[in-house]
This record gives structure tokens, sequence and C-alpha cells, in this order.
């Protein structure tokens, strides 16, 4: 299993990698993230998937409700 606190976030699809894989390793459901997140397990599906339409504000709430830092740098 990758470490979602060390994975390089290059797109959609690495980003929602690692949110699925942290959601795992604390032992959610994807209806746990929707219901903590306050939106839709659908909503949380596209995300994993790396559907590239999540609006940005979404996508931080579930990373900050999973305890997910994101850090920027070269």
């Amino acid at each position: 299993m990758l470490d979602p606190a060390r994975t390089k976030i290059r797109d959609a699809a690495s980003l929602g990698n690692a949110i699925r894989e942290r959601r795992v390793a604390l032992g959610m459901l994807q209806s746990d993230v929707a219901m903590q997140s306050g939106v839709s397990v659908q909503t949380v599906s596209a995300i994993e998937n790396g559907k590239d339409t999540a609006r940005i504000g979404i996508v931080l709430q579930i990373c900050r409700d999973l305890g997910l830092p994101l850090t920027a740098g070269g």
C-alpha cells in the first residue's frame, strides 16, 4: 500500500488514489466519508476514480476530514 502522505500528486487520478488509500487505511467506507464531508457517495466515488471535474473545495474538505495533508513544492 502506498503512503498517501508521501504520494506525489500529479493529476486527478493520483489524488483520487491517495484519498482512497487513506480512507481504506482508516477503515472507512465511501458512505462514511460522504456523511462526514456532507457530500454524496457518488461524489466521493467520482473523486476516488480521478474524475477531474470535481470541485476543488469538496476535494480539499474530504482531504481535511480524512486527515490527509496536502503540500505544494518543487
